[in-house]
């Protein structure tokens, strides 16, 4: 009998409830949140139970860029078209732009003409074309054939072309060229009276 009752007491507190609360709160960084809490809890007496609940909260933020701007093709068409193409594109978060233009080169007119001029007979017409270069009329003058000024060429038109000097082409270039002669000249010219002196001198 009284290990009958021993038995019952120890069963008794073996049975006994007991509860287990979990609670859970997860944060991840970047540029995504996750919150959320977990709780449980289990009780065990003369019968079972069991609860659970489960909250969680997801916010996403993403941020990409946006297409980027492309500068437009920009070509010139034809064979004797003188123009250069240029483009150009910039792409910001908010804002993009880009566009295009065509430049005239009139150097390449230049040639085109004179030739054009030479191949219809008219040579001093398509050297006087050329000489608006002012690379071409410094040129010329070095050579000894000067460009021709309002149709007179050789003598003529280098005397013509000194009298209105201002009217050249290279005249920023004459300009530059005189001041150097005059200058070395000058110094000739003190070089001379030096010698004048020491000779009177003697």
């Amino acid at each position: 009998m009284r290990i009958i009752l021993f038995i019952t007491f120890i069963l008794m507190f073996a049975t006994k409830g007991f509860a287990t609360d979990v609670s859970q709160n997860n944060v991840s960084g970047g540029n995504t949140s996750i919150q959320g809490g977990y709780s449980a809890s289990t009780t065990y007496e003369s019968g079972s139970s069991s609860s659970s609940t489960t909250t969680n909260n997801s916010t996403s933020n993403i941020r990409s860029a946006p297409p980027s701007a492309y500068a437009p093709g920009f070509n010139s068409s034809g064979v004797d078209v003188c123009s250069v193409g240029a483009s150009a594109g910039i792409q910001t978060f908010g804002l993009g732009i880009s566009g295009g233009t065509s430049f005239k080169d009139e150097n390449c007119e230049r040639i085109k003409l004179s030739r054009q001029l030479d191949s219809m007979g008219m040579k001093v017409a398509a050297v006087a074309l050329l000489c608006q270069d002012e690379r071409v009329f410094f040129a010329m003058e070095q050579a000894g054939t000067p460009c021709p000024y309002e149709g007179k060429i050789g003598k003529d038109a280098t005397a013509l072309w000194k009298k209105y000097n201002k009217l050249r082409h290279d005249f920023k270039l004459y300009t530059e060229k005189l001041k150097i002669i005059e200058a070395e000249k000058r110094k000739e010219e003190l070089k001379f009276a030096k010698e004048m002196e020491k000779a009177t001198k003697k």
